[in-house]
């Protein structure tokens, strides 16, 4: 993975286990962390939560086991990013990280929380609350509304969706896409067959509004 990463022109440096992994990114600050959960010594989790109480921002990439996806929810809700899912294929790596990259130097100076009508979204928090309760979204669901909310008012394709939020090329099948924003639709608007916030553009794809008096 170090190769390939050197290979597109990123200086990379690596930690055999959680406790160098969590020294080296406390005292040599890095742009972005490819975190394993299954570290030795301090497992990803307590090596996300420990820089995350901290006060770090730096954007965290987990890698979790395809079969345990309760990983990646737990990941997300403690700091973490985005994750991928092993054994993943190099390109969608490369895809995650250079989105994460743009997205942090694009974002850095923006709020992080977000009230809109019944909702309050705190992005760094990784939690979407309706009318003071949490909202149950999946990891998917709520990486699709950061995206959709960090780049509010502009129109997004199915094609940009699935590259900037699934990690896919863009010739894959955008019915995933519809499914995930019919379910999140679900959990966030007041009516879902009318949405609000969540906009269709007709033969374009999707855009994301807020109205008047919201933050």
């Amino acid at each position: 993975m170090g190769d390939s990463l050197r290979s597109e022109g990123y200086c990379v440096d690596y930690a055999s286990d959680g406790i160098e992994a969590l020294e080296k990114a406390l005292h040599s600050p890095v742009d972005l962390i490819v975190l394993d959960v299954m570290l030795p010594g301090k497992d990803g989790f307590d090596v996300c939560q420990a820089l995350r109480s901290e006060g770090f921002s730096t954007p965290i990439l987990m890698l979790t086991a395809r079969s345990r996806t309760e990983d990646a929810v737990r990941g997300l809700k403690i700091g973490a990013d985005d994750y991928v899912t092993k054994p993943f294929e190099m390109k969608e790596l490369m895809a995650r990280v250079a989105a994460l990259l743009r997205r942090a130097r694009t974002n850095s100076s923006e709020a992080s929380v977000f009230e809109f009508g019944r909702l309050c979204v705190d992005l760094r928090g990784t939690e979407v609350r309706r009318d003071g309760e949490i909202l149950n979204l999946s990891a998917r669901e709520f990486q699709l509304l950061r995206y959709l909310i960090e780049h509010r008012g502009e129109t997004l394709s199915r094609e940009v969706l699935l590259r900037e939020v699934w990690g896919y090329k863009s010739d894959m099948h955008t019915r995933t896409v519809d499914m995930r924003m019919a379910n999140l639709r679900q959990q966030i608007e007041d009516d879902p067959k009318h949405p609000r916030y969540i906009v269709t553009v007709q033969g374009l794809g999707y855009k994301f509004k807020l109205g008047e008096g919201d933050a």
